[in-house]
């Protein structure tokens, strides 16, 4: 086969493959039962268990050799004045294809799942009545955790422990909500810190799942208060739940049913946030009046995460949250970086119908 027959048959094929995920989003429930609940949990524990017993980040060194390999190659192709222009195009498109066809096959069909509300059997929409309940409990339930764990009411509460340590606590998380999530079985583990933490840190994400090796990726450079909540969403990703929103519901729900006070305490300041800045899109004076109750030391401690991130702010960080939200809008997220608080009609409207779980 000539090299035109070649590069014309591979863009066929992606092409193939595009249709192909496309029709399956417009069967959520047949993605929901035969893939998120059938072959994906097979897949997902295979890679786990081929791979989570390494103790560093295989996906990481995988993206660093393609990076290299890439740059080789542009290199090549610019010093050769692009002689192998047609043969650089057809291993590119070879590659994408490849790519496009793992990402999905891995993981990726997971963004078209049916929506959490449906499967929850719970409304997606709420008062902001109902939105206030929520945050008096998790404002009440912040203030008698931070009081256990701070030594005064305007520190920050120090987490004195190893990431290792935080991760293996972690794993006791979701088979506390087996009872309500079947699904959530989790085993073997596979959450490690990612080498690639400080440029992560650059572009403003706290933690990432490799998609391809189903490795949980934490930036070990965040606050350590973070930890918990990072390594329990990145956990839900390994679970199926592709979309964001989603994953931080569960990962809220994982650290707020955890054993351990700290998990429990960075899981509530965590949805307490997002309720907090929801309340004020719809009623300042409400929000103003709920943060004058927040004890000073769960001030200092969202001090502490956005004097962390205002570090990093660099020229480019823009450009990657652009990258990241038409990220999102192409997998199933419409609202792009936006849809986040959709896990806050979740935790509203699930904690009207099992108060007891929040």
């Amino acid at each position: 086969m000539t090299s035109s027959k070649k590069i014309i048959g591979i863009g066929l094929f992606l092409v193939l493959e595009m249709i192909a995920v496309r029709l399956l989003a417009r069967y959520p429930s047949f993605v929901e039962t035969y893939y998120s609940n059938g072959l994906y949990p097979l897949i997902s524990k295979a890679s786990r268990w081929t791979l989570g017993w390494i103790p560093f980040s295989f996906g990481d060194l995988m993206y660093l050799v393609a990076i290299f390999l890439i740059v080789r190659a542009l290199f090549i192709l610019f010093k050769t004045r692009f002689r192998n222009g047609r043969a650089f195009l057809w291993q590119s498109l070879a590659s994408v294809a490849i790519v496009y066809a793992a990402f999905h096959l891995l993981w990726g069909i997971n963004y078209y799942r049916l929506p959490l509300h449906q499967s929850l059997d719970i409304d997606n929409q709420y008062t902001t009545s109902d939105l206030l309940v929520l945050s008096e409990k998790l404002l009440d339930k912040a203030n008698k955790l931070h009081q256990q764990l701070a030594p005064n009411d305007s520190s920050a509460v120090v987490y004195a422990f190893a990431k290792a340590d935080i991760y293996q606590q972690s794993l006791k998380s979701y088979p506390s909500l087996q009872s309500q999530f079947p699904t959530l079985a989790y085993e073997p583990e596979s959450i490690k810190t990612s080498l690639l933490s400080y440029p992560l840190s650059v572009m403003g994400y706290s933690g990432y799942l490799n998609p391809i090796t189903n490795e949980a990726q934490v930036n070990g450079c965040i606050p350590r208060y973070r930890l918990p909540v990072v390594s329990s969403h990145e956990q839900a990703h390994q679970l199926g739940y592709a979309k964001e929103n989603e994953a931080n519901f569960f990962a809220v729900l994982a650290t707020l049913n955890n054993d351990d006070p700290y998990f429990q305490y960075s899981g509530t300041i965590f949805a307490l946030r997002y309720c907090l800045n929801d309340i004020y899109t719809r009623d300042r004076e409400q929000g103003e009046a709920l943060r004058s109750r927040i004890r000073p030391g769960i001030i200092a401690q969202y001090r502490e995460s956005q004097e962390f991130w205002q570090r990093m702010d660099n020229p480019l960080e823009p450009f990657f949250k652009l990258f990241y939200t038409e990220y999102l809008k192409a997998n199933n997220q419409p609202e792009g970086m936006k849809s986040y608080s959709y896990m806050v009609a979740l935790l509203v409207n699930y904690n009207k119908r099992f108060p007891k779980a929040i």
